[in-house]
């Protein structure tokens, strides 16, 4: 489902558009390797946390080094979560924009969007400041609350090599552990359940801000 946003253009759109650029600049056999690093990681897709299931409760720290428990959040209205991979992946930064423009629209559906990544508060920071968010970040210290909900990855060493001559994720994550989490989105009602479940490990998918509307709209 693909839903246009007020300006009608979709999350989906503009991603494919940056997707095309990249194709067209990017060295012989690289695509290949990330389309490859995509198939290896398919069975996340089936094993994840889905619609109807329990979200688990947690409590992680906001850019600020702040504290923030899901129950907590749940006693003011349903919550969003969205996981983005890091401040260094172009198309986190464009679907954390995306949302961006719709938490007026989320708010007043009285819903409260929080995003996660494993990045270290100082970076989760850095990217909270570059996108312009209103919304908590949270980092997600050695993706434990995404291997929670399933989501959590190892990259192969190929994309490892590859990852580390662009960005060391160690630096971003302060792990070595070489783990990331599939971009997913979740909506969770007051009673802890699951409502929607966006979940695609081709992490160039992300989930259209105008159809978690609609589902908020439902609640």
């Amino acid at each position: 489902m693909t839903t246009e946003t007020t300006y009608g253009i979709t999350l989906a759109s503009e991603l494919n558009d940056f997707q095309q650029s990249w194709n067209t600049k990017a060295p012989a056999g690289l695509q290949n390797k990330f389309e490859n690093g995509i198939k290896e990681t398919q069975a996340i897709n089936q094993i994840a946390l889905k619609t109807g299931d329990s979200a688990p409760d947690f409590e992680l720290n906001n850019a600020l080094n702040k504290p923030v428990k899901l129950s907590a959040l749940l006693q003011k209205g349903p919550i969003i979560l969205s996981w983005y991979r890091g401040g260094w992946c172009p198309y986190c930064n464009i679907q954390l924009r995306y949302l961006q423009s719709f938490l007026p629209q989320f708010e007043a559906a009285g819903a409260t969007l929080v995003a996660l990544s494993p990045e270290l508060p100082d970076k989760s920071l850095s990217t909270t400041e570059k996108n312009n968010l209103g919304f908590e970040v949270l980092t997600d210290y050695n993706n434990e609350v995404a291997r929670q909900f399933c989501i959590a990855f190892s990259l192969n060493e190929e994309l490892i090599e590859i990852y580390n001559d662009f960005h060391k994720l160690e630096n971003y994550n302060g792990v070595s552990t070489n783990q990331l989490p599939v971009p997913a989105t979740y909506v969770i009602g007051t009673d802890g359940m699951i409502k929607y479940a966006f979940v695609d490990t081709d992490y160039r998918k992300r989930a259209e801000p105008a159809d978690i509307l609609k589902v908020l709209q439902t609640l």
